[in-house]
């Protein structure tokens, strides 16, 4: 074989290699949320519920019970958040999510369907149940953790972007029975998460958490507990947030 038909075969072998390895390190189109039209104050639908659950840590200005509910209805709340969430990354603040906050929003999202900063491993169980064997179905738990990761991504913004550190998040059964959670612990249903921010005391990371959306604030010594009680009714309860 000749020097240059041996240089072409080499080339074209290694053409399709190249190929696998770029489709394997970059993320394609498909792997982000597909929205398809513009959305505003009056849109429904479930591109609306998806829209609601990626803003949902932006629900207020300040430390008050006020959530934005996955119900697929632009309303006043879900316009609101939608504007803090644009004024936190530098968008035009109009509360209209064109195709500038849905690159925004999507840039949150991994291929996994976790989030940019959260990894779905953090919230595993802690006795190698991954998200099985809790209160509700894993397919669930798994689906209430990505929730609450948009939540927790909120609270990492308005931290000045301090990495979060997962001490518990979703627990088997047997697991929180194990570690003496109490019986209708919100861990077992994937919706809540024991954090620490990186150089924040427990009270600035409880305020952060008291303006996005989270229903149950627990203070303890070394972390805090956030979870979203009121938004999926598990084990019943209402706004509980400590001091």
């Amino acid at each position: 074989m000749s020097l240059t038909r041996r240089r072409l075969l080499t080339t074209a072998l290694a053409v399709p290699a190249l190929l696998i390895a770029a489709e394997a390190i970059a993320p394609t189109e498909a792997q982000a949320y597909a929205w398809s039209r513009t959305l505003r104050e009056g849109s429904r639908g479930s591109d609306v519920t998806e829209l609601q659950i990626r803003v949902a840590g932006w629900a207020a200005d300040s430390p008050t019970r006020t959530r934005v509910a996955a119900d697929g209805v632009f309303g006043p709340a879900t316009k609101a958040a939608v504007r803090r969430f644009q004024r936190a990354y530098g968008l035009g603040v109009d509360g209209i999510v064109g195709a500038n906050s849905q690159r925004a929003l999507n840039a949150l999202q991994s291929s996994d369907g976790s989030t940019t900063h959260f990894d779905f491993s953090e919230f595993h169980s802690k006795d190698g149940a991954g998200f099985s064997n809790g209160r509700i179905s894993s397919g669930q738990v798994k689906e209430n953790v990505r929730r609450a990761m948009y939540k927790l991504e909120a609270v990492r913004r308005k931290a000045g972007d301090r990495p979060i550190r997962i001490n518990s998040g979703f627990r088997s059964v047997a697991h929180n029975r194990a570690v003496g959670g109490v019986s209708n612990s919100q861990h077992m249903y994937g919706i809540a998460a024991d954090i620490v921010i990186s150089g924040l005391s427990v009270t600035a990371t409880m305020n952060h958490a008291k303006t996005s959306g989270f229903s149950g604030i627990l203070r303890y010594p070394t972390f805090t507990h956030v979870d979203s009680r009121v938004d999926h009714g598990y084990g019943g309860g209402g706004w509980t947030w400590h001091s």
